[in-house]
């Protein structure tokens, strides 16, 4: 009687990195470019609704950049892989026994000894010849795989979000605590999404937390110091 097959329980934090990466980034850079807008213009001494305007128009601009960017970047990405794929199709239909000998020499070159690799290689190309090629040669699977739209709308998504949360504290805060409140909340917020995307990537939390929080912090420093330049400097 033949064994039902084992079903795989185990869960692979590697399938989530194609949108986890996209994510990670919207949400940084959506926190710490608009945090750094809003200390940098509320530092020159404008008032309130200024600050807000800034701060909005960041968010809109950021946003739309990282949706368009983060699209077309994937999108090479994936005209590559769809090139890639289309040239493994051409050289397995002019040239199978070719094809069949290489896949042999990456399962050999992986610890298989000759015969079995050429086996495997067979069995594998007998079955489905172009997703073998694709997977082993090529090194394109469906969890790596580029998707542009997915990407450029996770990045778009997560910078409003990262966005909204500065600019929160620029509409709650007191007009004289407009920089302190944007600072803190930031920081806190790019700390726990530092905790958020290490956990949900199996990574270790207080080093990701503790990276994202620091650099949010000097970036925000920067701005603020800038604007406090030039505020005094147009005084």
């Amino acid at each position: 009687m033949a064994r039902p097959p084992i079903q795989n329980k185990e869960n692979h934090y590697i399938t989530r990195i194609g949108w986890l990466r996209a994510a990670v980034l919207g949400a940084n850079d959506g926190i710490v470019s608009t945090a750094s807008l809003i200390t940098g213009v509320a530092a020159a001494g404008v008032g309130q609704s200024e600050v807000l305007l800034a701060g909005t128009a960041g968010l809109v601009a950021g946003a739309m950049s990282m949706a368009a960017g983060e699209y077309v970047s994937v999108s090479s990405q994936a005209d590559s892989e769809a090139a890639d794929i289309a040239r493994e199709k051409r050289e397995l239909e002019t040239d199978p026994v070719f094809e069949t000998q290489e896949l042999a020499d990456i399962y050999r070159e992986r610890g298989l000894s000759p015969d079995l690799s050429l086996q495997v290689a067979k069995e594998l190309m007998a079955k489905d010849a172009l997703g073998a090629h694709t997977r082993d040669e090529l090194g394109i699977t469906d969890g790596l795989k580029a998707r542009p739209i997915q990407a450029g709308l996770s990045s778009a998504g997560s910078f409003t979000a990262g966005a909204a949360l500065p600019l929160g504290a620029v509409i709650f805060a007191p007009e004289p605590q407009i920089s302190l409140a944007t600072t803190v909340v930031s920081l806190l917020a790019l700390a726990l999404m530092g905790a958020v995307s290490a956990r949900t990537g199996g990574a270790p939390m207080l080093k990701a937390s503790l990276r994202v929080t620091i650099w949010g912090g000097i970036a925000m420093a920067a701005t603020a110091a800038v604007g406090s330049l030039f505020g005094v400097a147009l005084g």
